[in-house]
């Protein structure tokens, strides 16, 4: 998927561990969120798991795929800012 000029693949992941409430290490199901600079997929600025119950409600592709477009949003404001 392309959004804003990056190039987003998601995939989905299982095991992704986190911790509970009570602090306990639990393993998550969800996605795999890897966004790259070019549509070949050679050059990965970033990439991070979206589990079940944590970053996202359900185990949807598009609250994955929203979730991505979040995250690219929310790092652009950051390089402005930085300019």
């Amino acid at each position: 998927m392309r959004y804003k000029g990056f190039y987003i693949n998601i995939s989905p992941d299982s095991n992704i561990r986190r911790v509970d409430k009570k602090g306990r290490d639990i393993l998550c199901e969800g996605f795999l969120i890897q966004v790259f600079a070019d549509e070949t997929e050679r050059i990965e600025i970033d990439n991070f798991s979206a589990a079940v119950g944590f970053e996202i409600l359900e185990n949807s592709f598009a609250e994955a795929e929203q979730l991505a477009k979040d995250f690219i949003d929310c790092e652009g404001k950051f390089i402005d800012l930085k300019s």
